[in-house]
């Protein structure tokens, strides 16, 4: 959810790269300092480059004779529907030695219909052509506005995350970022609706290991793969590990890193109504709405309701949150739908830590989280722990919501990292 990080996007970027990667400039001077992250090393966990590079040159001529090239169809989960071009920034102004690609892939909705997704696939162009692992990375919050997409902000550099993205490449990871359904495609974006956030994630992991110019980029179904996520994301990455076993059992899934997840809504909503963050109750109620529009959500809004929608349709989270700052249920609906049985079931589907994992996982979160309460976090961990999964937490002391999301990048990628060197993990249950 992230919202401070959305109001002020490029300044957050600015803010972002400084706390998370500990040095100004490209991610080329990064990758040959001390680490370009705290406690990384760009190559950390992995064999060292073999073979020869193509030119960068003219790998870039070739992607740029086929802009929003359609791919070979063939009706599957993760298959490439169009490729084009595109670049990562991690602030505005700061180039990157990375190559990136916009796609639109095959997914699975909520009800489990095709769908299309946008995202983005970004590799290090660092001369690797031999396979690398995969991070397919899933953002907080940004709106659900089509211009609010990642895949939008990462040519200028206004994407809030992508220093958190940049600090997986500089490490020499390819990442895969997902849009999430109707997040830049048609459509009302299915906000924390988690078997379709869940399903774009992975299929984003798919999609990434099929386009054949990452491919020369060491981009490979041999590969180790790992899932992150904070905040919206912390919630998105976590069902994806509960659906990776059966889901995408192909994707040789080595960890998941999860903070600030969202993993109960109802307890979300009630610690949000009235306050600072109320908007994020809408928006989840248009969500929710646009996976399973029996819901019928206008019928329950009064004229403030409605208009409130209308800019929660359209616009990015900064905005949503200023025109929602304060309101509570009564405000915007003539009765609540919270309280109606559908509306309590569709709630009910969302909640996280149901099932077992089939990879560790890595738990996060700030004790003093003012978006999602610490409490949630602690009881996904004593849920997932419960049925067995090797988790390991770790809680920030006197955090909220946005440092957490910062402190909380550096040790979950060198968590990820031990997971595709193959070290095992018991987690810290027991503790």
């Amino acid at each position: 959810m992230m919202s401070a990080l959305r109001r002020r996007p490029v300044a957050a970027g600015a803010v972002l790269a400084v706390a998370v990667l500990g040095l100004p400039g490209s991610a080329a001077a990064q990758s040959t300092s001390a680490g370009g992250a705290p406690g990384a090393t760009p190559s950390a966990h992995l064999p060292a480059p073999t073979g020869g590079k193509a030119s960068s040159a003219a790998k870039h001529e070739k992607d740029k004779r086929h802009p929003g090239q359609a791919m070979k169809r063939t009706g599957k989960h993760g298959e490439i529907i169009s490729s084009e071009p595109s670049s990562f920034q991690y602030t505005p102004g700061v180039p990157t030695p990375t190559k990136a690609w916009k796609i639109v892939y095959r997914s699975t909705s909520a009800d489990g219909r095709h769908n299309k997704v946008s995202g983005t696939v970004i590799v290090p162009d660092d001369g690797r052509v031999t396979p690398r692992p995969l991070i397919t990375y899933a953002v907080g919050t940004v709106g659900l506005g089509d211009k609010c997409a990642p895949s939008a902000g990462f040519p200028g550099g206004t994407t809030a995350e992508a220093p958190l993205v940049n600090a997986a490449l500089v490490r020499g990871y390819a990442v895969a970022v997902t849009d999430y359904e109707g997040l830049g495609t048609p459509g009302d974006h299915t906000y924390m609706v988690a078997k379709a956030q869940g399903s774009a994630v992975l299929d984003a992991a798919r999609a990434a290991q099929r386009h054949p110019e990452a491919a020369k980029y060491g981009v490979s179904a041999s590969a180790p793969v790992g899932i992150m996520g904070y905040s919206q994301g912390g919630g998105a990455s976590a069902k994806a590990a509960e659906m990776a076993a059966s889901y995408t059992p192909e994707l040789k899934v080595k960890g998941t890193a999860s903070g600030g997840v969202p993993a109960d809504l109802t307890k979300v909503a009630e610690s949000l109504e009235g306050g600072d963050s109320a908007g994020y109750l809408l928006m989840s109620a248009v969500g929710q709405n646009a996976a399973q529009p029996s819901l019928a959500l206008n019928k329950y809004l009064n004229k403030e309701g409605r208009k409130l929608a209308k800019v929660v349709r359209s616009e990015c989270v900064g905005t949503v949150l200023e025109a929602g700052r304060g309101k509570k249920i009564e405000d915007v609906t003539t009765s609540n739908p919270l309280e109606r049985p559908n509306w309590r079931k569709a709630i009910a589907k969302q909640l996280i830590g149901t099932k077992r994992t089939s990879a560790p996982t890595f738990v996060y979160h700030g004790d003093a989280d003012e978006t999602i309460p610490y409490a949630v976090g602690q009881q996904l961990r004593a849920d997932w722990c419960a049925k067995g999964n090797a988790v390991e937490w770790k809680s920030f002391p006197g955090q909220p919501h946005v440092g957490t999301a910062i402190q909380g990048n550096g040790p979950a990628l060198e968590w990820l990292g031990r997971r595709f060197a193959g070290e095992p993990t018991s987690g810290n249950c027991g503790t």
